[in-house]
């Protein structure tokens, strides 16, 4: 029986907590995105417009990251208080580059890392004992 490489992220607009679920452990990665409230605040300065196509930009750059690491893997939880994980999942589906990927797409508040941790293991512990993964 196969054994499926299981990610689990938890993100928002600012920064994207992956992972990893190793047998007995989990590695964790934190991806951010560049678009910080100093750049928000010089951008909006030239003008609003200018202000939303670099904070476009910028999101898509801090999606391609995250979606890099989730090519590497066979089941991905994405989870979080945002609609991040939303854009995330349509640029997935959108680019056809995760189409072998399981991926639960779930709404989530903020939570502290040991939350986050609980949360990946019950999750895909979870779908081990109903023989999901």
């Amino acid at each position: 029986m196969k054994t499926n490489k299981c990610l689990g992220i938890w993100m928002d607009y600012s920064k994207a907590h992956l992972m990893q679920l190793l047998p007995g452990d989990i590695q964790t990665q934190i991806i951010e995105s560049n678009f910080t409230h100093e750049e928000k605040a010089s951008s909006i300065e030239k003008s609003e417009k200018h202000m939303h196509n670099k904070e476009e930009g910028e999101h898509l750059k801090y999606f391609k990251k995250i979606q890099k690491e989730i090519e590497k893997y066979d089941d991905v939880l994405i989870f979080g208080p945002t609609t991040a994980k939303d854009e995330l999942k349509d640029l997935l589906k959108e680019n056809h580059l995760a189409n072998h990927i399981k991926i639960t797409v779930t709404t989530t508040d903020k939570m502290t890392d040991n939350q986050l941790l609980a949360y990946v293991r019950n999750h895909f512990s979870e779908k081990q004992r109903l023989n999901l993964v």
